[in-house]
């Protein structure tokens, strides 16, 4: 199909090389350190990791300096690398009810259990450029945070379910389809769905839930709670017969409370949308939890409104934003054979076209 190219190669080492001197930039300014990416832009690089699908802040900021700030490119080398890496096993689900948060509100109860704690967030600033951070300067009248919240909070949920008002989720302890390693199979379950929306462009997430607060899907959501924090992550060990802690990460958990009117077997109650998240992710968590209800409509007994995010094959299909790259980029790639045909038809059209209006006037 393609035609070869004499000095490719050459070329193609050149461009590497060019490539390489755009990222360093300009050599009398200091190169920027991974160290640094990884503590200044740790919102990119919890990105990169959760649609990575590989919680490591080091190889993230990595990706992040190669790909010169490209996220999604960034997110494409760590797959890659992913890629090599064995499979151990299966964790224990992480129980976020221990979670040590440096986050955590809930829009539905004032005073909730446990105490709202505001932690790190945009919400409250005034979205003006701080020029301080231009010159380089330290802001030092910020009072000290609070220490994060590390006894058990249970969640907000749960004191719905104290007077049976929200729907009970199954309590499954079976190991999960691995979508990273198996291909995404339709209809799936809504734990291979969550894992498709966790590694989903968050760009994509994001306009499917808004699409859902707009009408399409009607959609009302409440965020039960949001939480930021640290989660253990367990492991069984057969050898042992017992679990152990092989480490803890970050992560963001939102769970939205949303209307329900019943069924034939179930009384009206509200019912749960999900998000969780590698990382500080507010946006993208609360965005899969819209998508996530709004994608239960089957399994609720509901009614279909034809709305873009209740189309499970056409939200699953199109989120994955490494896929999307790769079939919208190779059409940079040569396709002369392909568009020589295409010319030559229209030629011919072009052709039998005149051949047509030229005996049509010979005629009259």
């Amino acid at each position: 199909m393609y035609v070869a190219v004499k000095g490719g190669e050459k070329a193609i080492d050149n461009a590497h090389a060019w490539l390489s001197e755009e990222r360093r930039g300009d050599l009398a300014i200091e190169e920027l350190s991974s160290d640094q990416i990884k503590e200044q832009l740790s919102l990119a690089v919890n990105r990169v990791m959760a649609e990575g699908s590989l919680y490591d802040p080091d190889l993230a900021a990595l990706a992040i300096k190669q790909s010169r700030g490209d996220l999604i490119e960034a997110i494409f080398l760590l797959r890659a690398y992913r890629t090599t890496l064995p499979r151990f096993g299966c964790s224990n689900a992480v129980d976020t009810d221990r979670m040590t948060c440096i986050r955590r509100i809930s829009a539905t109860f004032k005073d909730a259990p446990g105490g709202q704690v505001l932690g790190p967030t945009f919400d409250y600033t005034h979205r003006l450029l701080d020029f301080k951070l231009a010159a380089d300067g330290e802001i030092t009248d910020v009072p000290m945070a609070t220490e994060p919240l590390s006894s058990e909070i249970p969640h907000i949920t749960s004191f719905l379910n104290t007077e049976g008002l929200i729907q009970q989720e199954p309590n499954t302890q079976s190991e999960p389809q691995d979508l990273t390693r198996e291909p995404l199979e339709l209809p799936a379950s809504r734990a291979l769905r969550l894992q498709s929306l966790t590694r989903g462009d968050e760009g994509f997430i994001l306009g499917m839930a808004y699409s859902t607060q707009r009408g399409y899907a009607r959609n009302h959501a409440f965020v039960g709670e949001l939480r930021i924090g640290k989660v253990s992550v367990e492991l069984d060990i057969p050898e042992l017969g017992f679990s152990i802690d092989i480490g803890e990460i970050e992560v963001t958990e939102c769970e939205t409370v949303n209307q329900f009117a019943g069924s034939k077997t179930e009384p009206p109650q509200f019912t749960r949308g999900y998000g969780l998240v590698f990382g500080q992710s507010e946006r993208k968590s609360i965005a899969m939890a819209l998508v996530d209800r709004a994608l239960r409509w089957r399994e609720l007994g509901e009614d279909n409104l034809g709305a873009p995010a209740q189309d499970e094959e056409f939200v699953l299909y199109h989120s994955d934003n490494i896929q999307a790259t790769g079939f919208l980029e190779h059409i940079k790639l040569p396709h002369y054979v392909d568009f020589q045909s295409e010319l030559e038809l229209i030629r011919k059209l072009r052709r039998e076209a005149e051949g047509f209006t030229q005996s049509k006037e010979a005629a009259e």
